[in-house]
């Protein structure tokens, strides 16, 4: 019997709930990543904030950009929420990314949404993950793949406590 974990990258619920949402392996849309890139340089806040781009954003928006996910599940923890990945969710939040990217010593850039506009989901230049709502800035993973575990599956984020 084969082992269906070491043999895809990601666990079944996170491949299930992705291959639900039209990914697949090899998926990669640059032309819409650099279309996003371009929009997000072009943007400036009223007080003259940017946005940072780097591959590791690209890179992200090229295999997971305009996807929905739903969770299949309850989540283990907390309950999961829809997770939109389109950057521009973050258009208006170059100066609130631009501080967490200074408090963490790091750039950040906007990867897409969670629920209902309820959290803005952000990567840095490591490829690390965040979540920003209401109640604060967690992290939910090392790397994109981490970080789908942690929304999909409903596993409790870490919060980033800033000095």
């Amino acid at each position: 019997m084969p082992d269906h974990l070491s043999t895809t990258r990601f666990p079944v619920a996170v491949d299930a709930a992705l291959r639900d949402a039209g990914w697949q392996p090899g998926r990669w849309d640059i032309k819409q990543a650099e279309h996003w890139a371009d929009t997000l340089r072009a943007y400036a806040s009223p007080a003259g904030h940017r946005h940072a781009v780097f591959p590791a954003a690209v890179e992200a928006w090229a295999e997971f950009g305009g996807l929905r996910l739903t969770a299949p599940g309850p989540g283990r923890q907390t309950a999961p929420t829809p997770v939109l990945f389109h950057p521009l969710a973050g258009l208006h939040l170059a100066r609130t990314l631009a501080d967490l990217g200074r408090a963490l010593d790091t750039e950040m850039s906007p990867l897409g949404e969670e629920g209902d506009s309820q959290a803005v989901l952000a990567i840095d230049g490591e490829g690390r993950v965040y979540s920003l709502d209401h109640t604060g800035d967690w992290y939910l993973g090392q790397d994109i793949d981490q970080a789908l575990g942690t929304l999909v599956t409903g596993v409790q984020p870490a919060r980033l406590t800033l000095n």
